[in-house]
């Protein structure tokens, strides 16, 4: 639709629309990340703030939207002498998920580059975004090499573009502002600190906001123009509050006590590194101006705290954002204001603050819940670590890896245990797929990329973004008498350039098998098996991996978590499984068979790699399918360890990379894990030996059957 929904008509969500409104009126804050679950408003309201910036002036024909005040004396298209120039509105550009490089950065003409030392560059969306407003959704789902581009250009407030000794530069400065629904995956840490602000958003559960949600964008539906015209009063005044704070913001004072205020809050909450003390000091700022004050206040600090810091304290990647309000207070009390005369504004949050009847489009609305999370219902006592409620009357001691009584199973086997919690978890080694793939670019195994080390060179296929130099001269060089050259220039044609293949890393689908029979049951055990895991996990976060989690007990395997770029479910999940029954080794592989197959179709060129985590053991034929499915194909006939082995031999023929991780502990070990190791052609490594600080074999490769049969031979 040609007219944008009114910024002014989204309903509730008063943070996201503050902390927009705060990069509009000083863009120094650094830009806003907006998490969330679907369908809450997060692209609405980002797309409505571009018809509140103030318009403008560029300098006529620049395609760098130069200012005719102050013009980038390196502009491409410079340089720029004395003259008026033209007013046009604040752009919002969109990146999308799948763009490229040039696509971003711009694109040179290397080959006018090398014949002529022509400079000629086709902007990209950077050029594009300077001073209007960079909007990327997804953001989590965008490779990693332009986030990288994108975060520094937005540091630098320039872009780059340099290819084979040949670069140009141009302004690019922008707000930005990326959503993401963290079902989908998470950013690096060091990515999350790039973003200025951010704002958790949900969906109201008050029925009246909701009402007024659905009356608000069906009536845009059926007229947008007229829906427009009805908030373009809220509009203008939003706008011209905007233009006010932000000629008012060179006058706010930021005073000593308010400094002393933020850096003991980012002390005391243990924020890494000074970013946070920066922009919760341009925050507090914007605040003030956006209040029409020239003093920032402790109001200000703390509001400034509940945007910039909850992204930035977590610990590791499975913590919650979140802050602890009320050790915010505590510590923002500790240094009184600098003039106690000075009261709270009434109307800290912003324009149309909103009220019971307030919503929003997209099915979301609402003012999110509380930094800390939504208020609950007081719960019933919770259980201990060994199922049993805190307040029970204590129990006689018993064996540390014995787990307490319970009912028998119905199938006779070990009965069913509580979940555990994990242990802490620890730096594991390296664990990679052999050979060379293609798929999405990662750090785990290696692959052709567009980013790495230069291997060789080759014809380009399509455009060519990545020039082999000594390649495309070595080509051209036997042409140039036949060419007529007779200056110094070299006489380059199409057909001479070559293009760079790299080496670099990939992400992979790391398919978890973790045993939950009542053979791992023991506390101790399987504490120390899902720390295990645990830290598994986060080696695939932070080698940008896929992950799955399959789990086996009982009489069947389960498929507990489909393949998912979202770490975090994986260890919801993993912190949640409970333990207990026979061993289905053979189903709990077959479910593996079955998942890969799948994702083999879907995602072809992401190549897998198998963790089974079990002491080895298989007292259960169990069902092919999953636990529960109707697909199951019923229970399967003969003994349940050669069932098992002919079903690892089957993953090991069709090439899966495999690992098995040996949970067996005691004094007397059976070895089973090692021969199921075997079956798969993969390795076996021990709990304590999956440490990187271990000192035992560093497992760097995971060999596939291939390589079993070539060293053998």
């Amino acid at each position: 639709m040609s007219t944008p929904y009114p910024f002014t008509a989204v309903v509730g969500q008063s943070d996201l629309r503050l902390a927009l409104l705060l990069n509009a009126v000083s863009p120094a804050v650094g830009g806003v990340l907006v998490r969330g679950e679907k369908g809450t408003a997060k692209s609405t309201a980002v797309r409505a703030l571009s018809a509140l910036l103030p318009r403008v002036d560029v300098v006529p024909g620049c395609r760098f939207s130069c200012a005719p005040a102050a013009p980038d004396p390196a502009c491409p298209d410079g340089p720029h002498g004395p003259g008026p120039g033209t007013a046009r509105p604040a752009r919002m550009v969109e990146l999308p998920v799948g763009a490229s490089e040039d696509r971003l950065v711009g694109a040179l003409d290397i080959e006018r580059a090398l014949a002529e030392g022509v400079k000629a560059f086709e902007p990209g969306l950077l050029a594009d975004a300077h001073r209007g407003i960079l909007y990327v959704d997804e953001v989590n789902l965008l490779h990693d090499h332009l986030i990288d581009l994108l975060l520094d250009a937005a540091a630098m407030g320039a872009s780059y573009v340099e290819r084979e000794g040949v670069s140009v530069r141009h302004a690019a400065r922008f707000l930005l502002v990326g959503t993401m629904n963290p079902e989908e995956g998470e950013l690096r840490p060091q990515l999350l600190d790039r973003f200025g602000l951010t704002v958790e958003v949900a969906a109201s559960r008050e029925p009246a906001q909701r009402v007024e949600v659905v009356r608000r964008r069906l009536a845009y539906e059926d007229d947008p123009a007229a829906f427009a015209g009805r908030w373009a009063g809220d509009e203008k005044e939003v706008r011209a509050r905007v233009v006010a704070a932000r000629a008012l913001l060179p006058q706010v004072r930021l005073g000593d006590t308010c400094l002393l205020q933020i850096a003991a809050t980012c002390a005391g909450f243990e924020v890494d590194g000074m970013r946070a003390d920066i922009v919760m000091a341009r925050t507090a700022t914007a605040l003030a101006a956006w209040a029409g004050r020239t003093d920032v206040r402790k109001e200000d600090v703390r509001r400034a705290a509940l945007l910039a810091l909850p992204h930035r304290r977590r610990r590791n990647p499975f913590d919650a954002p979140g802050l602890d309000e009320d050790k915010l207070d505590e510590i923002l009390d500790a240094f009184p204001d600098e003039d106690p005369e000075n009261e709270p504004d009434p109307e800290p949050e912003g324009p149309d603050d909103g009220g019971p009847q307030d919503g929003g489009p997209d099915g979301g609305g609402g003012g999110i819940p509380p930094q800390g999370g939504p208020e609950a219902p007081e719960a019933p006592e919770a259980p201990a670590p060994d199922g049993t409620p805190e307040n029970a009357p204590e129990a006689a001691p018993e064996a540390p890896d014995s787990p307490a009584p319970q009912p028998a199973s119905r199938d006779g086997a070990a009965p069913e245990q509580a979940a555990v919690r994990a242990a802490e978890p620890f730096r594991t080694k390296m664990l990679s797929v052999p050979g060379l793939g293609e798929g999405a670019s990662g750090r785990r195994s290696r692959a052709r990329t567009a980013h790495g080390r230069t291997t060789g060179a080759q014809r380009p296929r399509g455009q060519l973004t990545k020039l082999h130099l000594a390649a495309t001269v070595h080509a051209a060089a036997p042409h140039q008498k036949a060419r007529g050259r007779t200056g110094r220039g070299l006489v380059v044609r199409k057909d001479d350039l070559r293009q760079a293949t790299r080496e670099g890393r990939e992400g992979n689908l790391v398919l978890f098998v973790v045993d939950a029979s009542g053979s791992m049951a023991a506390r101790q055990r399987m504490s120390a098996v899902k720390g295990a895991v645990l830290s598994l996990l986060l080696d695939a976060y932070q080698r940008r991996d896929k992950v799955g989690l399959i789990t086996f007990r009982g009489s069947a395997a389960e498929l507990a978590l489909p393949p998912t770029s979202s770490v975090d479910a994986a260890a919801t999940r993993l912190e949640q499984l409970p333990t207990g029954g026979r061993t289905p080794l053979a189903a709990g592989l077959l479910k593996a068979h079955e998942v890969l197959r799948i994702e083999r179709l879907r995602d072809p060129s992401r190549r897998p790699l198998l963790v089974v985590v079990t002491d080895g053991r298989a007292t259960s034929a169990g069902l092919s399918g999953s636990s529960g499915s109707s697909g199951s194909a019923g229970p399967a006939a003969g003994d349940p360890r050669a069932l098992a082995g002919r079903s690892a031999r089957l993953l090991q023929a069709e090439g899966v990379a495999s690992v098995v991780v040996d949970c067996e502990s005691g004094p007397v070990r059976l070895g089973l894990a090692g021969v199921l190791a075997a079956d798969l052609g993969g390795p076996a490594v021990t709990l304590d030996g999956l440490r990187a600080d271990s000192l035992a074999g560093l497992v760097k490769n995971v060999r596939t059957a291939s390589d079993t049969h070539r060293r053998a031979a």
